[in-house]
């Protein structure tokens, strides 16, 4: 159940949360015109820091450009604005949702008539995929569901509509029993998880779908493919058939709500030793030890909410 906040934020207002409502007739209720993100927050020794701020930022106007949507805020004003959200909900960790949407206007297809809205929200999120998840891996299974394909929906853009095709993924795996669901191609090959980036551990290297194979340009995608660089690991963009999934070492899943979450079986059939992997495990180990703060932001991957405010601002 999600538990309200405050505030949110709506084309440079706050609103009280209760009064961030849009017209049923909205363009984005009838035909799924909108782009969103998701972001998380962490609680860390200098305060409440956002992780990869503007690489998210940045994102989300470029799959509102794909979409030929303009976004009536520069970069640093959202940028900016999901800090301040922070202060004002005085939240210390959440999860950070910014929306653009075609709003009440116009019905028809064509989009151009209605206005753009941007709402920005947050709340409170665990593990996405449950606690045990991070150190003891889920079960999933390959979809029967194939992700996107070439010059349908374009998946570089993280848009609303997308989901759709997540939703089938992720729904057909509950109701199997399954935590989560792999999307295949349409040629066949790995594609990503619902909602997440996945990588293969086989003979101590990493390898992972490139962007050609329907895959979102996942912000903690390019994290791992950082880290791995980092750590001396070496990892390849390749095509990954099916099979690969049931004969590597290891697998594990990326992404802003899961993090770095390892797979224990795909379609019931046990990956590696059917936990944690060690490559998973020094990932993850040096992932967190950056964002709790054991390790030096060497990237500047955090973006601090109180810095700058004045010391009645940071609590």
């Amino acid at each position: 159940m999600l538990v309200p906040t405050d505030k949110i934020w709506h084309n440079g207002e706050f609103i009280p949360w209760s009064e961030a409502k849009i017209h049923v007739l909205s363009h984005v209720v009838s035909y799924g015109s909108s782009v969103f993100e998701g972001i998380r927050c962490y609680d860390t020794a200098s305060g409440p820091a956002v992780f990869r701020l503007r690489e998210h930022v940045r994102r989300m106007i470029e799959s509102a450009k794909i979409y030929r949507m303009e976004i009536p805020f520069a970069a640093e004003q959202l940028c900016e604005a999901l800090c301040e959200l922070v202060r004002v909900n005085r939240m210390n960790a959440c999860y950070l949702r910014p929306i653009a949407m075609r709003g009440y206007g116009e019905m028809g297809v064509y989009p151009g008539h209605n206005p753009v809205e941007v709402y920005l929200a947050c709340w409170e999120w665990g593990r996405y995929l449950g606690e045990e998840a991070i150190a003891q891996g889920v079960d999933v299974c390959v979809s029967s569901w194939n992700r996107l394909a070439p010059n349908t929906l374009p998946a570089l853009s993280k848009a609303g509509a997308n989901y759709m095709n997540s939703q089938l993924i992720k729904m057909e795996a509950l109701t199997n029993g399954y935590q989560e669901g792999i999307g295949l191609d349409t040629a066949g090959y790995v594609s990503e998880g619902s909602g997440e980036n996945i990588f293969v551990v086989r003979d101590g290297k990493i390898l992972t779908p490139p962007l050609g194979a329907s895959v979102l340009p996942g912000i903690t995608r390019a994290t791992v493919l950082q880290l791995a660089e980092d750590l001396g690991i070496p990892l390849v963009e390749t095509l990954i058939p099916r099979e690969m999934l049931y004969v590597a070492d290891e697998v594990f899943f990326s992404g802003t709500a899961a993090e770095i979450s390892p797979i224990r079986s795909v379609d019931r059939i046990k990956v590696g030793a059917g936990r944690r992997g060690p490559i998973t495990e020094r990932l993850q180990k040096e992932f967190f030890a950056v964002i709790d703060g054991a390790k030096p932001d060497r990237h500047g991957w955090l973006t601090l909410v109180n810095a700058g405010q004045p010391a009645e601002v940071r609590g």
